[in-house]
């Protein structure tokens, strides 16, 4: 089993999770506002995460201008998709089409990786984008 799996495991169940609870509080709090306390609370989480590397002695927290650059348009990626989530659940968006929307952000990310990172384009992987573009316009009905 390769060393990242379990990894991938709590991200999904976290991510997952995220989604849920998005959609729970969607109807309760403002997009805008609800955004803004996810990623707040998104922050503080981090930053007891920092603390903990500090006082624990791992710290191993490099930094470059070029990283801080695309962090923050991460970050800007980040804030204005969970307004978008807000939204979408605010006007009826089922929790259900959470995952071909995802599907649909993982072909994005898979045609950046072939075109811009050289990773390989095998049958499955280009199958995979072609499925998920699919499953975006299924959720148009």
């Amino acid at each position: 089993m390769t060393p990242w799996f379990w990894y991938a495991v709590v991200a999904a169940v976290l991510y997952g999770a995220h989604q849920i609870f998005t959609r729970l509080a969607s109807n309760r709090i403002g997009d805008g506002l609800g955004g803004f306390v996810v990623e707040g609370v998104a922050a503080l989480s981090i930053l007891c995460y920092l603390g903990f590397l500090c006082f624990t002695g791992r710290w191993n927290q490099k930094f470059s201008s070029e990283g801080f650059y695309y962090s923050a348009l991460t970050g800007v990626c980040v804030g204005a998709g969970t307004v978008a989530f807000f939204l979408l659940f605010q006007r009826g968006g089922p929790l259900s089409s959470v995952p071909v929307i995802l599907a649909g952000g993982a072909a994005i990310m898979a045609v950046a990786g072939i075109l811009f990172f050289r990773e390989p384009a095998s049958w499955q992987r280009l199958l995979g984008i072609a499925l998920a573009i699919a499953g975006l316009f299924l959720l148009r009905r």
